[in-house]
């Protein structure tokens, strides 16, 4: 009986450790990933430097033309 509880004793101490490695793992991929969006956006605004803003305007003028045409749209 005593050896069962040892050897579960044992069993749940190298779980423990196992466990123990890998916290904040998560955190540190996170922080990556963050520093990854982060690093994709600072490239699309430098490369939106020569970028005229009239083109944005329109752009964005037709695509709100067009959802208001799509809400119009729906029958209740």
């Amino acid at each position: 009986m005593v050896e069962t509880f040892e050897w579960i004793a044992i069993r749940a101490h190298a779980a423990g450790r196992r466990l123990a490695e890998q916290i904040g793992q998560g955190t540190v991929e996170y922080v990556a990933l963050i520093l990854l969006v982060a690093l994709v956006m600072a490239g699309v605004v430098a490369g939106l430097g020569g970028f005229d803003t009239q083109e944005g305007e329109v752009l964005g003028e037709a695509i709100l033309q067009k959802i208001k045409q799509a809400v119009t749209r729906v029958k209740f």
